[in-house]
């Protein structure tokens, strides 16, 4: 079974770490993510932009609304994703405590894939 990692931080505090925690933490995410790799859960992931550059589509009042920003104002903001393979839902929750934004504020969501294929 497929489980997505979704991966927040409130961007403010991350950017408040200094530039050598900030450092550790990614050194200690890149090995995260080789770990994941070479155990053959990894599918996929990816690190995302600030959420000050996305851009959010909307249906309101009979047409398509185009605005600047996060779809949302909320003190975490999406900042990256990993899709994974795993037997079960602990399997995942096991991977997703590795992950190294967790002890610098971050919070994980970890949800399960849908397959498009079945209802």
């Amino acid at each position: 079974m497929q489980y997505m990692l979704l991966c927040c931080i409130d961007e403010s505090g991350w950017n408040a770490l200094g530039n050598a925690e900030r450092d550790q933490v990614m050194k200690e995410y890149d090995g995260f993510v080789q770990g994941i790799v070479k155990s053959g859960h990894y599918r996929a992931g990816g690190r995302l932009d600030s959420a000050t550059t996305a851009t959010t589509l909307r249906w309101g009042r009979g047409r398509l609304v185009t605005t600047d920003g996060p779809f949302a104002e909320t003190k975490e903001q999406l900042g990256g994703y990993h899709l994974i393979e795993c037997r079960d839902l602990d399997e995942a929750l096991a991977i997703a405590r590795r992950i190294p934004t967790l002890r610098v504020g971050g919070a994980i969501e970890v949800r399960p894939v849908l397959d498009p294929t079945h209802d």
